[in-house]
């Protein structure tokens, strides 16, 4: 079933499309670091002489995305991409990620036309507090995140916006708890917000397998959740979805629980 489908090599993303969401001072100090051969950004973010070639990369097959979406080639997109980009902030590398794919994509997205509201849905173990930093004064702009509380970064994961919905999860929740919790607090503010384009953050650290949590989800916890999501974009967005690989740390898990959301995207 997989197979049927295009796998697409990006084209970086310009300068001008991240200054919309990174302030020019963050670009500025990214372009000026000259590892040789790798320098440490912070205690989790390392950079190296290819860095910044794929994080270009990683924000260009996002925005590739949105565009083969806005001009119909495609209803919905998967980017495999790495470096993450979730915990970046506007001002700021942290967490293993350099830009934040993700809140660029949906911020330019709005300059499109037809798209005047979207919605960002992580459910990465960790909280996306780079995409809350960037979209928070962005009432077109719904961010979604769920998330491992207490954990890291600790940052952002209680402000207080009508566009921003938080949902901390217990150390140990398993699959019925985190849908009881995402059709809390996800599913009527995404009814509200009604949104033309969707993107997902997704991130599937938190499976039970993988080392940097202590939430325990299968595949199946993220088979539903997709399925949900697109359930959810049909109703809104004309089923305009584009998702974007974030943590996932157990390779097994990783390519299962890809797999799983790629099966419920499609």
């Amino acid at each position: 079933m997989l197979d049927d489908h295009p796998l697409l090599i990006p084209k970086p993303l310009s300068i001008d499309l991240i200054r919309k969401a990174h302030h020019p001072e963050h670009c500025a100090y990214l372009s000026r670091q000259t590892p040789d051969p790798i320098i440490q950004l912070d205690p989790d973010t390392w950079f190296s002489p290819h860095s910044m070639r794929a994080a270009h990369l990683a924000a260009g097959a996002v925005w590739d995305g949105v565009l083969d979406i806005i001009e119909e080639r495609c209803k919905r997109v998967f980017c495999a991409v790495r470096p993450p980009g979730h915990h970046a902030e506007i001002n700021s590398a942290m967490g293993f990620c350099l830009l934040n794919s993700v809140a660029i994509s949906a911020i330019n997205s709005l300059d499109l036309e037809r798209i005047d509201r979207v919605a960002i849905l992580d459910f990465d173990v960790h909280h996306g507090n780079g995409t809350v930093d960037i979209c928070k004064d962005r009432p077109e702009i719904l961010v979604c995140s769920s998330f491992q509380h207490p954990w890291y970064p600790n940052r952002l994961y209680d402000l207080n916006r009508p566009n921003i919905v938080n949902t901390p999860l217990r150390s140990g929740t398993q699959g019925d708890e985190f849908r009881k919790e995402i059709e809390r607090t996800w599913f009527p503010a995404i009814e509200k917000h009604r949104p033309n384009l969707v993107f997902i953050s997704a991130g599937f650290d938190a499976h039970q397998q993988d080392p940097l949590s202590e939430i325990s989800l299968t595949e199946d916890d993220f088979y539903w959740i997709t399925s949900e999501i697109a359930r959810l974009s049909e109703q809104y967005s004309d089923g305009r979805v584009v998702s974007v690989l974030e943590g996932g740390y157990d390779l097994e898990s990783l390519g299962n629980s890809c797999i799983a959301h790629l099966k419920a995207l499609l």
